[in-house]
């Protein structure tokens, strides 16, 4: 069996607990305050991951620290929903998840510059620049000189653009099924939810552009979340 180690380091905990509290009837409310409190968030053993060795155990502690295995996981579930998303795009002129959140994101406004939708798309100008440029030589996309600022270019959605994405929508919603697993109803809110937090931080420092160097990151570690 397994899991028979876990089910036994439980039973020590609950134990542990016992002696603690003695007589006493433990809820499981208490348990869980007393198990997280045994946690050491600076290295979590974990025995699901398959990719680490054994070799460095100074490496597989770092790796390992909560925050960094949050950030590791993080990584791998967006390879993965790349890998799926680049599945649901196949036969279409959509290349990559960005090309298709571009056309989204265009489908919900009248008109954009090109600057608001690589900004809207968490994007870099450069790799930005070539999804406009895929989307508009597919005839996804229309542009337009500026009335005001000939410099300046308006970008939109095209019929053409609007007919791929409502035929691509089906597909995606599985991705987005797929992504969620098996998790419960009320786990994929509590996800949802936790997510949400974590992306309206990390808009707010990306619109005010407080992260430009690998100096501001370790400032702002130090003065805020240490």
């Amino acid at each position: 069996m397994k899991s028979y180690q876990l089910i036994h380091q439980l039973i020590t905990l609950v134990e542990d607990l016992d002696e603690e509290q003695p007589g006493k009837e433990i809820s499981l409310q208490q348990f869980t305050g007393f198990l997280l409190s045994k946690v050491n968030s600076s290295a979590i053993e974990t025995n699901n991951e398959t990719r680490f060795g054994k070799n460095d155990e100074k490496t597989l502690e770092i790796a390992y620290q909560l925050d960094n295995n949050i950030g590791r996981l993080f990584v791998f579930m967006s390879r993965y929903a790349k890998l799926y998303i680049k599945k649901a795009l196949e036969e279409t002129p959509l290349l990559t998840a960005e090309d298709f959140t571009a056309l989204a994101i265009l489908m919900t406004h009248d008109k954009l510059s090109k600057t608001e939708l690589i900004k809207h798309n968490l994007q870099e100008k450069t790799s930005g620049t070539e999804v406009i440029r895929r989307l508009i030589s597919a005839g996804l996309v229309t542009q337009w000189n500026d009335a005001k600022d000939k410099r300046s270019k308006h970008i939109a959605i095209t019929n053409e653009g609007r007919k791929l994405l409502y035929s691509v929508f089906a597909d995606m919603n599985n991705v987005g099924k797929m992504i969620t697993g098996k998790l419960s109803l009320a786990e994929k809110f509590t996800l949802q939810y936790l997510l949400q937090k974590l992306e309206d931080f990390h808009l707010d420092h990306y619109e005010k552009k407080t992260i430009l160097s690998k100096t501001d990151l370790k400032n702002f570690i130090e003065d805020n979340l240490s």
